[in-house]
């Protein structure tokens, strides 16, 4: 959130959505008698002595019904195993804003919530003060109304007023105010003053960078001091460093500055003397020992009643996300809380949230950063890894500058519960490495693999060799892990034929060369919704139209003479799909013959040299030489020949093929393509250059997350430091013939005309006649007729299974498996159902018309007056 006031009148700093800050004892107004209804959702345990905790609110706004979603962690201050502590920033450092996600998985929290305001416009620090792990990190401004969330050395929670006071004193005994440590610029009230004019500003390592709150009002002078000695003065300057750990930076102005020309010197020694103590000096706390505190704004609860805001609180504005904390009467308790204003979730106003904080049980609490910034993470039991628990009012995360974490301190403990950990469905006959997690009687989440668990599954479903389980037939596997007292069973899904609804191979924009290897990946989606590829070792391949072989995921092309494309035709457990992968087109687009571009050098480091030249080959023909000199120079080193990246590539090539001559220096030949988005891809060519000689090399550019168009911008040599005297530092290659690879067409069978009457054996085949064994007929409104004669008579090809009693009809492009007596067929890879199953009627097999016309691409005629069918 954003709070801030005009600064030329009296106004506090601006901090994180627009908020005008004046008066700060409004008295909010009464709650209403209907009180709102809470309703507590759901509860998660986070860690031992912290529980996550979803509430509902419902109240009524202006005769309408609204409801809320807000989120509270309940931490128990008694539990030895729960600490609260503030985030940081980035690395502990403020000015390296970061989201409350981002802070949590960086210092391993198992929960957290955003914390202070801050001044959007400045570096990102915290308003307030603020102590992580005990460590003061920032001070208080001088500033009224603005609470402050404490642990003291107890873990008693603290929700009070605190202020500063410090003087920097020198060899000479003579004494300046300090204003703050890790502070930004701000006006204080009620007079308005900038807070840096005439200041004396102290800045610790957690400053994350070397400029320090110049706005520009005021001229820094600074002093950097390293164990109590004063080691550098800039006088009307700074001092580009960040601090050291072991000393600080003073940032003067005006009367500031004077007072170091005339006190200060190099080689002194000088002293800071401060503390932060409460603004009553009635009340009395050692707040050096303090383990935590974070500023916040507004007092919203005292004495588990609606407080008197202390801030101005009309401009936080009407209904937002909010951010609140605070602890019960007991003290026992801490509250972390969120509120959502998102989709169905309408937000709180501010007292709203007084009336929700007092409903979960606090007794004394304040306003945190509210609307944009809220944010709440928390762990899942059993999860190494926050996530985010609330919906954020913008749909991002946004980077604040602290948040309050909750950190687990337990020991390792004896496994509670434990999770099977399985990949979402296996196949039969795969060896799948299962894997155990949970969580011990601490609830810290059990490390996957440092369990070691009892493995068994139900019915004969598989066997287990340690932790790897091999399903032996299809259905539901009951596996279960048990150790150390605890057990846990999942059912795992073993896809058969039955439960395929899709099998797939993907090979959509694939262009066949001769000569080549092509991954083939095969995917397999369940009639439960699970997609996965399956293992290249369980599915049977058929190669049809090449000379080559498909195996093991892998097809290889040997021979593309007199072929138009391949057809490949993939089988799992007798489900089967096909495609077919057209020839390759290829275009040269650069060869320095016919085709060519501008081609200049590059490098890297400084210290390599690497030179382009066009060279003649022995038959006549030009050819680029990379000549390169990696002997100078440490780390990877690089050489390129650049192409004129002004140039696009035609359409949507599938692969990049060009001829190198080697130079067996052993170095690294890849390319660098640039896409549409802007993009480089780097594409592999060669690991190894370990030939002499010409040679032709390929990458298939499918393997590539490429967006079309695209542009080639270099051919390159990388000599890599590890294993560096091992190659070549210095010698040339050839680049050649340059080409990219388009998909052809997929031939189509021919179109044939086949006409048939029901109940009559006579049919014509392009008008001419010809005799059926069995005549076409009608049962349950579906035309049945044999298959064998019209696959034949269309172009198509029927095989059958006698074991199985399934038929098979392959038709171009088209892929159809039925089974004799039942209505489930497989389709191009797809599980259909027809209306009829298909039948044997005097030995022939007999199968629904309408099933092959819309899944073979057939054009089917229906003359109802004389019962023709025409088939095209």
């Amino acid at each position: 959130m954003i709070l801030q006031k005009n600064w030329r009148k009296l106004s506090c700093l601006v901090l994180a959505a627009s908020v005008f800050l004046s008066s700060w004892s409004i008295v909010p107004p009464a709650i209403a008698a209907d009180q709102p209804v809470l309703t507590k959702v759901s509860e998660e345990i986070l860690t031992s002595g912290a529980i996550l905790k979803r509430y509902t609110w419902e109240t009524v706004r202006s005769k309408k019904d609204v409801k809320v979603n807000a989120n509270v962690i309940e931490v128990d201050l008694s539990n030895p195993y729960v600490k609260l502590d503030v985030m940081t920033g980035t690395n502990n450092q403020f000015t390296k804003k970061q989201t409350v996600l981002g802070m949590a998985k960086e210092t391993k929290a198992v929960g957290g919530v955003n914390g202070d305001f801050y001044n959007t416009q400045a570096e990102g620090v915290p308003m307030g003060p603020q102590i992580s792990n005990g460590e003061l990190m920032a001070t208080p401004p001088y500033l009224p109304g603005f609470y402050t969330f404490a642990l003291d050395q107890n873990n008693k929670p603290v929700v009070d007023l605190f202020t500063f006071q410090g003087n920097i004193i020198a060899k000479d005994g003579a004494a300046y105010p300090l204003g703050g440590i890790n502070k930004t610029y701000y006006w204080s009230e009620p007079d308005g003053v900038h807070s840096h004019i005439d200041g004396m500003f102290m800045y610790t390592n957690a400053w994350g960078q070397e400029d320090r709150s110049n706005d520009g009002v005021t001229v820094p002078t600074e002093i950097l001091v390293e164990n109590g000695i004063i080691k550098q003065i800039a006088d009307n300057g700074i001092i580009r460093m960040i601090a050291p750990k072991d000393g600080y930076i003073l940032r003067a102005s005006g009367k500031a500055a004077d007072y170091v020309r005339t006190h200060l010197k190099v080689g002194d020694p000088l002293k800071a003397d401060y503390k932060v103590t409460a603004q009553d000096p009635n009340k009395s706390y050692d707040v050096s020992k303090f383990k935590m505190m974070i500023g916040g704004h507004t007092i919203l609860v005292d004495e588990g009643q609606p407080a008197a805001f202390s801030r101005e609180v009309a401009s936080l504005c009407c209904t937002r996300s909010r951010t609140a904390l605070g602890y019960s009467k007991d003290q026992r308790y801490a509250y972390i809380i969120t509120a959502d204003y998102s989709g169905e979730s309408k937000g709180l106003t501010m007292t709203e949230l007084q009336q929700f904080m007092i409903q979960v049980g606090v007794w004394k609490g304040l306003n945190l950063d509210g609307g944009g910034s809220t944010q709440m993470v928390a762990r899942p039991l059993g999860s190494f890894d926050p996530v985010l628990a609330n919906k954020t009012e913008t749909g991002i995360q946004r980077k604040v500058v602290n948040g309050v974490g909750v950190y687990s301190t337990a020991p390792q403990g004896q496994p509670k519960s434990l999770f099977v950990q399985t990949p979402s469905v296996v196949f039969i006959g795969e060896a799948a490495a299962l894997g155990t997690g949970g969580y011990d009687e601490f609830y810290n989440p059990i490390k996957s693999g440092t369990v070691q668990a009892q493995w068994s599954v139900a019915d004969g479903m598989g066997t287990f060799q340690d932790n790897v389980f091999t399903a032996s037939k299809a259905g539901t596997a009951k596996i279960t892990a048990a150790a150390g007292g605890a057990s846990y069973t999942a059912n795992l899904e073993v896809a058969g034929r039955n439960q395929i609804a899709s099998l797939k191979i993907m090979a959509d924009s694939m262009a066949l060369s001769e000569g080549e290897t092509y991954k083939i990946p095969v995917v397999a989606t369940t009639v439960s919704g699970k997609t996965r590829e399956v293992p290249p070792e369980l599915i049977q391949w058929e190669l049809l139209g090449v000379q080559g072989k498909a195996e093991n995921g892998k097809l290889t092309v040997n021979s593309l003479k007199d072929s138009k494309g391949a057809q490949l035709i993939a089988r799992y457990d007798g489900y089967s799909t096909t495609t077919t992968i057209p020839v390759g087109i290829d275009k040269v687009w650069y060869d320095l013959d016919t085709n060519a571009v501008m081609t200049l050098s590059d490098h890297k480091p400084d210290e390599v040299t690497a030179a382009v030249y066009i060279k003649p080959s022995e038959t006549g023909n030009k050819y680029l030489e990379l000549k390169y000199d990696f002997t100078r120079g440490t780390g990877n080193k690089w050489a390129f020949a650049t192409f004129d990246t002004g140039i696009l590539v035609e359409g949507q090539p599938q692969m990049l093929k060009l001829r190198v001559n080697g130079d067996e220096s052993l170095n690294w030949l890849r390319a660098e393509i640039i896409d549409n988005k802007g993009e480089t891809i780097r594409v592999d060519l060669a690991r190894n250059v370990n030939w002499k000689g010409w040679k032709q090399l390929s990458a298939d550019l499918t393997e590539y997350n490429i967006t079309y168009p695209i542009r080639l911008k270099s051919v390159y040599l990388v000599n890599e430091e590890i294993g560096q005297d091992e190659r070549a530092a210095q010698g040339s290659i050839g680049i050649d013939d340059i080409t990219f690879t388009y998909r052809g067409s997929v031939q189509q069978p021919s179109l044939n005309t086949v006409g048939l009457t029901v109940d009559k054996k006579s049919v014509t085949v392009n008008g001419k006649a010809m005799t059926l064994e069995e005549a076409p007929y009608i049962t349950e409104g579906n035309t049945l007729l044999p298959i064998r004669f019209v696959t034949d008579a269309l172009g198509g090809t029927v095989r059958w299974d006698d074991k199985e009693r399934k038929v098979t009809i392959i038709r171009g492009t088209k892929l159809i498996d039925l089974w004799i007596d039942q209505k489930d067929l497989v389709a191009n890879g797809q599980r259909v159902t027809a209306e009829v199953a298909p039948v044997i009627k005097s030995n022939l097999t007999m199968v629904p018309l309408r099933i092959l016309s819309e899944n073979l691409g057939w054009k089917v005629t229906w003359d109802a007056k004389t019962r023709q069918i025409t088939l095209q």
